[in-house]
C-alpha cells in the first residue's frame, strides 16, 4: 500500500544493528495502526521503529542519508494537517524522551519531546509558572509536536508560542549531526564543522532584511497567528545563525531536523481567575468587541458563531437560553486572570466598562466560582466533540484553521457562512481564539467517491482564496501546514518567499530525506491524496474521529496497541470482510489482533475519560471477546450458579500456591512476593448503638487477604469494621454473601447472560438484606461499585468506601499523621467514579506526603488478567518504582490492584482504610 519504492536492503540490514527487534515493527498490522495520525490522511509505512536515544536517531538519520531513505518523526501523533504519516520508515518516540529539568524558581524549563504538555505544567505549577503554549491537545500532545507544528492554543496567542519563549534547544541535523545551543563546547564545534551553512544562513537572512517588499511580507504574517510554511521570521529578528536554526526548527514539521529538547522561558499561570459569557445580537457586533478587548486585561477570548451554540445548547448546566437565542447571535468567552484578588478585580471594572459599549442579547456575568467557569467552557470545548457525535457513519470530522486580520474577522466570519451554505456544509460550525482573530471551522465530510472530493476540493480552493488573497490572512494559525495546506503555501506567501523556503529546505535537507511532502510540495494536488477512509466497524466506536487523545491514558500503550490503533484495525477488518478484498491480509490482521488487539486490552474504560466523543474501547473488546468465548456460555452459567463453590476453589489455590511458593522460592511459576494469602472470612463483632451498614465486600476481599508478612495481617473486613465502628456504624455481613458477586469478571470475558444473572442475584439479595433499601449499602472495591452503577434497583443506597467514608465517616475521626510519604494510585475505576479529590483528602488527613505517581492512569493489572498476562501490567507499571522510592508504602481502592502495584514497586500496597484506621 506504498507508492514509495521498497526500502533498500542495505539500510534494513544496518538499522537492525542499531534498533532491536522488540521495537522493529514492519508487519502489517503495525504499520496500520502506527501510520495513523489526527489528521484525515492515511499512509502505511513501510517499517516503524521505536526509537528510545539521540544516539539512535543520530545512526538512523546517518543511513537514511548514506542509503536514500525518507524519515518522518513521531510523537503523539495528534497532529491534524497531515504532517505525521509516511509510506517510508516512521521514527516513534518511545518512553525515554520524558526527561525534564526546571531552572531556578520555574523561569525556565528543560523538557525532552516526548514529554506531554500537561505534566510540563504539573511539574511547574508549584512555582506558579506553565508553559506558554497550551493547544486543546495539551493533555496528550507532546513537546516535540508541540515545537514542531508552533502549536499554541486558547490564552497563548503569539507572544507565549514556541518561537517566542524559546530559550534553547537540541538539535539532530540530516546528517546526524548534534547542536545544542546551550553548550558553549557544541556551539563551538558546529560552528568550524557547518561554517557553510551558517554563512550560507546570514546571507539568506541579510537578502531577506534587505528584501523591503518580503520583510514587509514577512512582519505582517507574524502579526497573525501563522504556520503556514516555514518560520521566515527567524531571518528577520535574529543576525546570529545559530539562534536562526534553532528559530527555524520551531514550525519546521520534522523536515529541517529532528528537535532533541528544548529549553522554554515559562510564563506565569495566575491562580485567580473569572470567567463571563457575552452573547451579542449579530457577529458585527461580537467583533467589534473583539478589537476593544484586545488591549484589555483578558487572558482568553473566544469567539462561538450561532451554529457553535446550538451544537452545545444541550449540554448539563448550560443556561436554558442558549436554545432559544436569535439565529445572527453571536457569543464571546472571556476570562481575565490575575496573580491577587485584588488585581483581579479591578480588571474585571475594566472589561465591565467595555461591555457598557454594547447591546447584549444574553450574558452569564463574571464570575470566580471554579463551577461556573467550568461549565462556560464546557461550551467552547464541547462544540468540536458535538459535531463528531453527529456526524454520518463513514464520514470524517475536519477541523480547519485560519487567520484573518482582526478589523476583517466580522467580514471573514460572514465570507465562510456563505461558502458552508454554497457547499452545503450545513452543519459547519466556526469558533475559535478571537484575540488573534484564528478561527477553527468544523465540518464533516466524506471521501468515499469522487463527487464528494471534488466538492472538498472547490470549497478548500475558495476558502484559501478567501483568507489568503482576498483578506491577507494564515489559511494555518497554529494546526501547521502538513500534507493539508502544503499546495497553497505560494499562492499566501507569494514567489519569493516561497522560493527562500525552498533555499532553506534545500539547505537543511539536501538530498529531500526528512519528511519530504509535508510544508513544501511541488504537487499542487497533495491535500487530495492518501485521503482517510472511515468505514463501518462497530457502533460503539463509529464515531472515532482518531484524534488519539485516549493514547496516554491506555495501560496497554507501551506494550501492543492503543485505543485509536485498535480501532484503526478493526475498521480495515470490517472494510475488508465487506469488500472480499485481500483475503490474506484479512486473514493475517484477524490474527494479530487476537492478542495485540483483544487479549491486551484491559478494557478498564479509561480512554472514555479522554475521548471527546467518549468512547469506551472496553464496550467494542467485550462484544469482540463475547463473540469469540460463545462456547463458555454453559461454563459461565455454572460458575454463577455454584459461585460460592468457586470462590472456595480459589482460596484452595491460593494456599497450594503458598505452600509451593515457600518450597520453590521464585521458581514457581505464576507466583510472587506480592501474592495474596487465603482470606478467612471474619465474624464481625456486634456492637450496640451503632448504626447498621450493609457490607458488600466484593468477592476479590472475600478470597485474598493481606500479602504473605504484611505490615498488617488483618482481612480487609476487620479493617473496615473497626474503622466504622469509630464513627458510629455497624458493618453487616449477611448471610449467603459467598455466592453474590457485582458480575465484572463476566462483563469482562463478553459473558453478558451469566453476567446479568449475577447481577440481578445480587439485587435481590441486596434488596432482601438492605429492607428494601432502608439500610445503605457499604461496597469496599472500587470496580465492583463502578459496574454497578446504574444496574440496580433505585430503591438501593450503594455507597463505594470511598465516598462513604468521605461523607458519613472522615468528619466524625481523629486522625494523628505520620511523617511519611505515601504512595497513592488512584485506580481506573476510582477515576471514573470521580474520587481522585476524595482519596487525596483522605490520605492528605493521614500524612503531608502524598505521592502520586505520574504517567499511571491504570495499573493494567485487570481483574485477573493480571495473573494470566502479567506483561501487561509489568508494562504499564513500568515507571512505578522509581517514582515511589522513597515511599513507606502505598494505597489504593482494589484488591487486584494492589497485588500488581506491590509487585512492581518493592512497596506493600493495600486500601486506604489501612492508613485511615492507623491513624484514627
Amino acid at each position: 500500500m506504498s507508492c514509495r519504492p521498497a526500502i533498500s536492503p542495505a539500510f534494513l540490514a544496518s538499522a537492525r544493528a542499531v534498533i532491536p527487534s522488540e521495537r522493529w515493527f514492519d508487519d502489517a498490522l503495525s504499520c496500520l495502526a502506527f501510520g495513523t495520525d489526527a489528521s484525515f490522511y492515511r499512509l502505511n509505512p513501510q517499517l516503524v521503529l521505536r526509537v528510545e536515544s539521540e544516539l539512535e536517531v543520530v545512526s538512523l538519520l546517518k543511513l537514511a542519508l548514506q542509503h536514500q531513505v525518507a524519515v518522518t518523526f513521531r510523537a503523539a501523533g495528534t497532529s491534524l494537517s497531515g504532517q505525521a504519516v509516511t509510506d517510508s520508515v516512521l521514527l516513534v518516540l518511545g518512553e525515554n524522551w520524558q526527561q525534564y529539568r526546571i531552572f531556578g524558581l520555574g523561569e525556565q524549563i528543560r523538557l525532552g519531546p516526548g514529554v506531554i504538555g500537561a505534566q510540563a505544567n504539573k511539574w511547574l505549577a508549584p512555582y506558579g509558572r506553565k508553559i506558554g503554549p497550551d493547544p486543546a491537545s495539551i493533555n496528550s500532545c507532546k513537546i516535540g509536536g508541540i515545537v514542531a507544528n508552533n502549536a499554541s492554543g486558547m490564552c497563548c496567542g503569539t507572544a507565549q508560542n514556541s518561537f517566542n519563549t524559546l530559550a534553547g534547544m537540541r538539535v539532530v541535523l540530516f546528517d546526524g549531526t548534534v547542536l545544542d545551543t546551550e553548550e558553549a563546547d557544541s556551539v563551538a564545534r558546529f560552528r568550524q564543522s557547518h561554517a557553510a551553512l551558517l554563512r550560507q544562513l546570514a546571507e539568506l537572512a541579510q537578502q531577506t532584511q534587505q528584501n523591503a517588499e518580503l520583510l514587509a511580507k514577512i512582519r505582517h504574517k507574524y502579526r497573525l497567528k501563522n504556520t503556514m510554511g516555514f518560520s521566515l521570521n527567524a531571518l528577520t529578528e535574529f543576525s546570529d545563525p545559530i539562534d536562526i536554526l534553532s528559530h527555524l526548527m520551531v514550525g519546521s514539521e520534522g523536515c529541517l531536523g529532528f528537535i532533541s529538547s528544548v529549553t522554554y522561558h515559562t510564563v506565569a499561570d495566575h491562580a485567580h481567575k473569572a470567567t463571563a459569557l457575552w452573547v451579542f445580537p449579530d457577529i458585527v457586533s461580537c467583533c467589534a468587541a473583539v478589537s476593544l478587548l484586545k488591549t484589555a486585561p483578558v487572558a482568553a477570548v473566544e469567539l462561538l458563531d450561532r451554529r457553535s451554540l446550538r451544537s452545545v445548547s444541550g449540554k448539563a448546566g448550560l443556561p436554558p437560553w442558549v436554545k432559544t437565542l436569535s439565529d445572527g447571535a453571536a457569543a464571546l468567552l472571556i476570562e481575565s486572570r490575575a496573580n491577587s484578588p485584588a488585581a483581579l478585580q479591578r480588571q474585571l471594572t475594566e472589561i465591565a466598562a467595555l461591555s457598557a459599549q454594547f447591546s447584549l442579547e444574553q450574558s452569564v456575568d463574571f464570575s470566580t466560582d471554579a463551577k461556573v467557569s467550568e461549565q462556560l467552557w464546557a461550551i467552547r470545548k464541547g462544540t468540536f466533540p458535538a459535531v463528531g457525535a453527529v456526524r454520518e457513519t463513514g464520514t470524517t470530522v475536519i477541523i480547519e484553521d485560519v487567520t484573518f486580520p482582526l478589523a476583517d474577522l466580522a467580514a471573514g466570519v460572514q465570507a465562510l457562512q456563505q461558502l458552508f451554505d454554497r457547499y452545503q456544509y450545513h452543519e459547519a460550525i466556526i469558533f475559535g481564539h478571537a484575540l488573534e482573530g484564528n478561527l477553527h471551522f468544523v465540518f464533516t465530510q466524506s471521501f468515499n467517491d469522487a463527487e464528494q472530493v471534488a466538492r472538498y476540493d472547490a470549497f478548500m480552493q475558495d476558502v484559501a482564496h478567501l483568507v489568503a488573497v482576498e483578506y491577507g490572512g494564515s489559511l494555518k494559525a497554529e494546526h501547521g501546514t502538513g500534507r493539508n495546506m502544503a499546495p497553497f503555501v505560494e499562492l499566501e506567501w507569494g514567489s519569493a518567499a516561497y522560493q527562500l523556503m525552498w533555499q532553506l529546505k534545500k539547505l537543511f535537507d539536501p538530498k529531500h530525506i526528512l519528511n519530504p511532502d509535508v510544508v513544501l510540495s511541488q504537487d499542487k494536488t497533495l491535500h487530495l491524496q492518501h485521503l482517510k477512509a472511515l468505514p463501518a466497524t462497530h457502533a460503539l466506536v463509529d464515531k472515532c474521529i482518531e484524534c488519539g487523545f485516549c493514547e496516554p491514558v491506555c495501560p496497554s500503550r507501551k506494550l501492543t496497541l492503543t485505543p485509536r490503533q485498535r480501532i484503526v484495525v478493526q475498521r480495515e477488518i470490517s472494510h475488508l470482510q465487506t469488500t472480499g478484498q485481500a483475503p490474506a491480509r484479512l486473514k493475517q490482521l484477524t490474527k494479530d489482533y487476537a492478542y495485540q488487539g483483544n487479549a491486551s486490552c484491559a478494557a478498564c474504560g479509561m480512554c472514555s475519560t479522554a475521548c471527546p466523543v467518549g468512547i469506551n474501547m472496553g464496550d467494542l473488546t467485550r462484544q469482540l471477546r463475547s463473540k469469540d468465548n460463545q462456547s463458555w456460555q454453559p461454563i459461565s452459567r455454572q460458575v454463577v450458579t455454584q459461585f460460592a463453590k468457586v470462590t472456595q476453589l480459589a482460596k484452595l489455590g491460593l494456599r497450594v500456591g503458598q505452600l509451593a511458593y515457600g518450597v520453590l522460592g521464585k521458581n514457581t511459576p505464576m507466583w510472587h512476593s506480592a501474592m495474596p494469602t487465603a482470606n478467612r472470612m471474619p465474624v464481625l463483632p456486634q456492637q450496640t448503638g451503632l448504626k447498621p451498614v450493609l457490607y458488600l465486600s466484593s468477592c476479590s476481599n472475600r478470597v485474598m487477604g493481606p500479602a504473605k508478612g504484611s505490615s498488617d495481617g488483618r482481612s480487609l473486613q476487620e479493617v473496615s469494621a473497626n474503622l466504622l465502628a469509630k464513627a458510629g456504624y455497624q458493618l453487616i455481613l449477611a448471610p449467603d454473601l459467598a455466592s453474590q458477586c457485582c458480575g465484572m469478571p463476566m462483563q469482562s470475558k463478553g459473558q453478558f447472560a451469566a453476567q446479568q444473572q449475577q447481577q440481578q442475584q445480587l439485587n435481590a439479595w441486596l434488596l432482601h438484606h438492605s429492607l428494601q433499601g432502608q439500610i445503605p449499602i457499604f461496597s469496599d472495591t472500587s470496580p465492583c461499585s463502578l459496574t454497578l452503577q446504574g444496574k440496580l434497583d433505585p430503591r438501593l443506597k450503594l455507597y463505594d468506601s470511598i465516598d462513604f467514608i468521605t461523607e458519613f465517616v472522615l468528619p466524625k475521626l481523629t486522625l494523628s499523621k505520620v511523617n511519611q510519604p505515601i504512595a497513592l494510585h488512584i485506580s481506573c475505576s476510582a477515576q471514573q467514579l470521580g474520587q481522585a479529590d476524595k482519596l487525596m483528602t483522605l490520605l492528605r488527613a493521614c500524612t503531608e506526603q502524598v505521592v502520586l505517581p505520574d504517567n499511571i492512569s491504570c495499573c493494567g493489572f485487570a481483574g485477573d488478567k493480571g495473573f494470566f498476562m502479567p506483561e501487561l501490567n509489568e508494562s504499564a507499571l513500568s515507571s512505578l518504582a522509581s517514582q515511589v522510592s522513597e515511599c513507606s508504602r502505598g494505597v489504593s481502592s482494589s484488591r487486584t490492584c494492589e497485588i500488581g502495584l506491590s509487585q512492581h514497586s518493592g512497596l506493600e500496597y493495600q486500601h486506604l482504610m489501612y492508613v485511615l484506621d492507623q491513624c484514627s
